[in-house]
């Protein structure tokens, strides 16, 4: 399955990161915030159309702009299995 921008999941969809695009001091952030690549995300929530983001990585939540979120590539998976 290709990969698409972060910014564009609906609330309850999940992914694997597969890149983080964007000025260095922006992916810096990002990296230290748990977005590296491989690691699985879920969008809760997005305030709006233009509204923040609210993403789960494993138990920490994050709120991004969208602008922000469309620097991530996302490959969608399913739910884990446990």
């Amino acid at each position: 399955m290709p990969s698409r921008p972060l910014s564009t999941l609906l609330p309850g969809d999940e992914g694997v990161i597969t890149a983080v695009h964007g000025a260095e001091v922006l992916g810096k952030r990002l990296n230290a915030l748990g977005f590296s690549i491989g690691r699985r995300l879920r969008l809760l929530r997005q305030a709006g159309r233009r509204g923040p983001l609210h993403v789960r990585l494993g138990t920490t939540d994050v709120a991004l702009r969208p602008a922000e979120a469309a620097g991530i590539a996302i490959r969608l998976a399913g739910p884990e299995r446990a």
